[in-house]
């Protein structure tokens, strides 16, 4: 029976939005048959559609605030328009692959049989839960104004703040994110469930740490 069970879940390819209704019954599936290269397109574009709306909110008052001489405004907002399209492309490939190798480091030193393909693809569709929270506050902020930077679903955005700081980081699709790494490195990776959260947890504040060193040069550059 359980033999039947395997055979049955393995014919089953991993889904993307499953990663929002059942993601322990993908991760099983990816632990079975790991897919890369059509999830990690589809994550790319969804990242490309959202960093474009984020492009698209950027105007003048958001440069000059940050220091941008006001003859040279334009110029630059057109070339930072088009970087942050480009980077969205980038993003998840990038991503993915650093978090993937160093989540291989981690588990090998445990002692997992997790492969490197495992690995990426579970990070792959882990990513898709972040390409729809970009998707869905840089279209907020497209309709509704602000800083693009500030995510509508972060405290800072609950707070109304405009600048970007630790506060960002407390983000519900960051948290959702964490949680769901917690569960692939305990399903897919074959870690323990203690492991596997205490890996997810430090990544998350990791990011936190990096959010408040990037908020403490900010603050030093406008002193």
């Amino acid at each position: 029976m359980e033999n039947q069970t395997e055979m049955i879940t393995k014919q089953q390819k991993p889904s993307l939005f499953g990663m929002f209704t059942s993601p322990g019954e993908q991760f099983e599936r990816i632990k079975l048959s790991p897919k890369i290269w059509v999830p990690l397109f589809i994550v790319s574009i969804l990242y490309a559609i959202g960093m474009t709306f984020m492009a698209l909110s950027m105007d003048a008052s958001t440069l000059i605030e940050q220091g941008v001489p006001e003859d040279q405004v334009d110029l630059v907002l057109g070339i930072t328009k088009v970087t942050v399209a480009i980077t969205g492309i980038l993003t998840p490939i990038i991503g993915v692959l650093i978090s993937s190798a160093i989540h291989l480091i981690i588990t090998k030193i445990a002692s997992s049989p997790v492969t490197f393909k495992q690995l990426f693809s579970m990070n792959t569709h882990i990513m898709v839960i972040g390409a729809i929270g970009v998707i869905l506050n840089t279209a907020i902020r497209y309709a509704i104004g602000g800083n693009p930077e500030i995510y509508v679903t972060s405290l800072a955005g609950v707070l109304n703040q405009e600048k970007t700081g630790i506060l960002s980081s407390f983000e519900i699709f960051s948290i959702w994110t964490m949680i769901v790494t917690a569960i692939g490195l305990h399903k897919t990776a074959q870690l323990s469930k203690g492991l596997a959260w205490t890996i997810a947890i430090v990544f998350f504040l990791i990011g936190i740490g990096f959010a408040l060193i990037g908020s403490l040069l900010q603050g030093a550059q406008v002193l």
